[in-house]
């Protein structure tokens, strides 16, 4: 499964569900792990600000995209849309607005300053996805995951006090099992975890040959939102196909 444009948004929500014991940095990381795995497992819908950063650990150079996000679950055929309107480059922020739309299995790639649209199919026809599920969606987290599942897939371990992250989130690292689908794309994640609602509200994904950091966070989440997500929230905007280049790419294996 291809899902590389997005394989770093995270999902960070506070939904109505099971009671949470409180965390804080002083928590064990089982504790942490276990307090994402109720929050994650109350998910149903959400939409909020996000930010996704991009840093070269070699040269320092750093670019920044903002938008917006919404997200679904449905029964194994989740759907989620992220829209980003700026990109910040050095001092400069300049109006550079892209896409990306996951739905049905299809994955739409959108860049409105070069007019060019990519449709590739992710799933198999008829294959359902979780797109929390650690190794199948297109964030790596361990929210709605059992920590013995966690533990299964990575080296989980309290997170080094030098990366800056959130005042008074707990912060857990993750680091990929040798051998694992996850060891070839990313070498360490680290998630920082709100004290209050038990969820992420900062990830880093550093990635497997450690030359590229990526840093995702959400705000001003709203969570069930009333009226309720539909069709139309994951129903991109029409375009003049005359004036855009169009590919369509078939599942590959």
């Amino acid at each position: 499964m291809k899902l590389t444009p997005i394989v770093t948004l995270a999902v960070l929500v506070l939904t109505v569900g099971p009671a949470l014991a409180e965390v804080n940095e002083n928590s064990s990381v089982d504790e942490v792990l276990d307090a994402l795995d109720v929050r994650g497992r109350s998910l149903d819908q959400f939409v909020a600000d996000v930010t996704l950063s991009e840093n070269d650990e070699a040269t320092q150079a750093e670019s920044q995209r903002t938008g917006r996000v919404w997200y679904q679950k449905r029964q194994g055929n989740d759907r989620i849309r992220v829209t980003f309107d700026q990109k910040a480059q050095g001092r400069f922020t300049k109006p550079d607005k892209v896409e990306y739309l996951l739905d049905g299995g299809w994955l739409v790639d959108r860049d409105y300053r070069r007019s060019i649209e990519v449709k590739r199919q992710v799933l198999r026809p008829g294959e359902k996805i979780n797109l929390l599920k650690l190794g199948e969606g297109p964030f790596p987290l361990p929210i709605g995951q059992p920590k013995e599942e966690v533990h299964k897939e990575f080296d989980v371990s309290k997170g080094d006090r030098g990366l800056v992250g959130p005042k008074g989130a707990p912060h857990v690292a993750l680091k990929p099992k040798e051998g694992t689908r996850l060891a070839r794309k990313f070498a360490q994640i680290d998630v920082w975890v709100d004290p209050q609602t038990s969820m992420p509200v900062r990830i880093e994904a550093l990635d497997a040959n450690e030359t590229t950091r990526r840093t995702t966070e959400l705000k001003n989440i709203r969570v069930n939102p009333e009226p309720a997500l539909g069709d139309r929230d994951f129903t991109l905007p029409k375009i003049d196909e005359g004036k855009w280049e169009l590919h369509s790419e078939e599942y590959q294996e």
